[in-house]
């Protein structure tokens, strides 16, 4: 059989493979068996096999109330943000880095936006608490000082898809330049210079040539994100908003509903079907975005 020759032939490398293998089978593929609490009425006493099977009637929890389209709205919208402005603000970060030619100065500026990315969650919500509380946050002590009112930032749920995305972007950018950085360190020199000897700016280079060149990675890192866009970072958005009702019409994302379903009403039924819909949808999005991929650049597309 092929894939038995195939496995004798790279044995060595199987091996290796092996405990990634391994780790994917346990974390990923053996807890989907827990998707079944979402069609049965699941009681602990009862197990998840001996529990009453229900069907759909977990799902009518989530889609006769009012509030299953806005957490999903709120899901896609936030994270549409989260990837545009970050790939974006990303992109533009690695091309300014590339420019610098002084290798002291570029190590310390890598370096210095890379820190953000390892500061937790917990640490950053502190950190925007500390700007943004009404009694005595940094912000309004600027409004105080300059003779204007202060505000109760945690009342204005307008602001805050663009908090969450100045926050999103603040400590991903520099990971996410680090890979575009490294994909135009990997640019032959020869294009540049051909393009010098016919006048070429080095604007128009990064145009013609930088981006077009790492327009694989772009697309890539695109489709990993838009595999997660009905996903929303449980750890950023709770640990930042928390319970702060206020601010639910334009934050709370389907993880946050999810997680308050089962804290407030304890059925895990209810929460499982919930995130049952959280799965399938971001099943759909990635196979619809990787077609699309697929029509742009095959060599581009995860499949």
């Amino acid at each position: 059989m092929p894939i038995v020759r195939e496995i004798v032939r790279n044995k060595y490398l199987y091996v290796l493979a092996l405990p990634g293998l391994l780790f994917l089978i346990v974390f990923a593929y053996v807890p989907m068996a827990g998707h079944l609490i979402a069609f049965k009425k699941y009681r602990l006493a009862d197990g998840l096999w001996g529990s009453e099977w229900v069907g759909f009637d977990n799902f009518k929890f989530f889609f006769m109330s009012s509030d299953w389209y806005k957490v999903t709205f709120n899901t896609v919208f936030l994270n549409g943000l989260f990837i545009v402005c970050g790939l974006g603000i990303a992109l533009l970060l690695a091309i300014f880095l590339n420019e610098i030619h002084s290798r002291l100065y570029k190590k310390i500026a890598q370096s210095l936006i890379f820190l953000p990315y390892f500061i937790s969650w917990l640490v950053v919500s502190m950190m925007t608490f500390a700007f943004l509380n009404t009694t005595d946050g940094i912000l309004n002590r600027l409004l105080i000082d300059n003779g204007m009112d202060p505000q109760n930032w945690y009342l204005k749920p307008g602001i805050w898809p663009g908090v969450l995305t100045f926050i999103y972007v603040w400590k991903f950018a520099g990971y996410y330049s680090i890979i575009f950085l490294a994909a135009i360190t990997g640019i032959s020199g020869e294009y540049y210079e051909s393009a010098k000897i016919d006048g070429a700016t080095r604007f128009q280079q990064i145009i013609h040539i930088t981006i077009p060149l790492i327009r694989n990675v772009l697309i890539v890192l695109a489709l990993l994100g838009v595999g997660r866009i009905f996903y929303g970072d449980f750890g950023m958005i709770y640990g930042i908003v928390g319970d702060t009702a206020p601010l639910y019409p334009t934050t709370d994302v389907i993880d946050t509903y999810s997680y308050r379903a089962l804290r407030q009403l304890g059925d895990f039924s209810k929460s499982s079907a919930i995130i049952m819909y959280q799965s399938v949808m971001g099943l759909v999005t990635i196979v619809i975005f990787n077609a699309i991929a697929r029509r742009i650049d095959k060599d581009s597309s995860l499949f």
